[in-house]
């Protein structure tokens, strides 16, 4: 693995924040197609009529009198994962893994009681993780159990794949490793690690945490520079479709790839955080460019995954 410094990045055609902003988000991104992506339950019932899957719902809860039923269906349950609807940065979600007796156990470890979870639920609802403190639903989900060959890299958390999708084409993509620093979550702000992924094949090609260059996991130990994603070609194309489901021009799309489903959805991002580009060691600008200067774009997913695959191919 190689690495760039910030300033060759700059070089290198680093977007940043401000003309993100307004030459992508502001241009591309129609307002009204935001709260379609900053509500995961709206989220999941349209990308299913575009074939994008999404982990099984189990629940929606909508009023607090409905919490008591919740308790009925998590009697049957061993792991499931409970999201507000409308939360963002991985707020308000807590993951469930096992059952020791009256006790869940959640992803950390940590044993708590039936009523912990409806207290949690009565908060969501509540619109505590809400974006604009609204009021709010509760999404319960199947757990998503990652595939054992992604899984031995993250600490507890569940790794996910970040592809930045500009008017429906993959442009660049990165998977994102939890840390004991950022409690398990695989956000890189909070000390996971990103691990920058060459579009033609899924296989890792740079790697850090806190913007720094690592070679190496900082609690699992692993070399990061073999990382190779399966089903690379698919995830590519799942992502591309969420294009024609939203209408959003730029947006980031999160994948997991489960040990039972392969890949999932998880979540859309009108607004994709920029540090993609220190993980790929490169930047946005002239793939966003390139894609702008196309004369006669592509009309399906495939081809314009088979494009991407093909034009932005990296190596460091």
């Amino acid at each position: 693995m190689g690495w760039i410094s910030p300033f060759k990045l700059n070089q290198l055609g680093m977007l940043n924040m401000n003309r993100r902003n307004v030459d992508y988000i502001a241009r591309y991104n129609s307002r009204a197609s935001y709260p379609l992506v900053d509500n995961k339950l709206k989220t999941k019932l349209v990308v299913a009529e575009y074939d994008v899957r999404t982990p099984r719902l189990l629940q929606v809860v909508r009023q607090q009198h409905e919490i008591p039923h919740f308790r009925q269906i998590a009697d049957d349950l061993t792991g499931f994962a409970i999201k507000p609807a409308k939360g963002s940065g991985g707020k308000g979600i807590t993951v469930i893994t096992g059952r020791d007796g009256d006790e869940y156990i959640k992803a950390s470890g940590a044993r708590v009681p039936s009523a912990y979870l409806e207290r949690h639920l009565s908060n969501i609802l509540a619109g505590l993780y809400s974006l604009a403190g609204t009021p709010d639903v509760a999404v319960v989900e199947n757990l998503v159990e990652s595939i054992p060959g992604l899984a031995r890299y993250s600490y507890q958390g569940v790794p996910d794949i970040r592809i930045v999708v500009f008017q429906g084409y993959p442009v660049m993509a990165m998977l994102r490793l939890a840390t004991k620093a950022s409690d398990g979550k695989a956000n890189l702000h909070q000390g996971a690690v990103g691990v920058g992924l060459n579009i033609a094949n899924g296989h890792g090609l740079n790697a850090v945490q806190f913007n720094r260059p690592i070679l190496l996991h900082p609690d699992t130990g692993l070399a990061l520079e073999n990382i190779v994603i399966d089903d690379w070609q698919e995830m590519l194309v799942m992502a591309s479709r969420c294009y024609e489901a939203t209408g959003l021009g730029y947006m980031g799309v999160d994948l997991v790839v489960d040990v039972n489903e392969g890949p999932l959805l998880l979540e859309l991002n009108a607004r994709p955080g920029l540090a993609i580009q220190m993980a790929n060691g490169r930047g946005l600008l002239p793939r966003l460019r390139q894609i702008e200067a196309i004369r006669k774009p592509h009309f399906t997913p495939e081809e314009r995954a088979a494009f991407a695959m093909e034009t932005f191919a990296s190596s460091i």
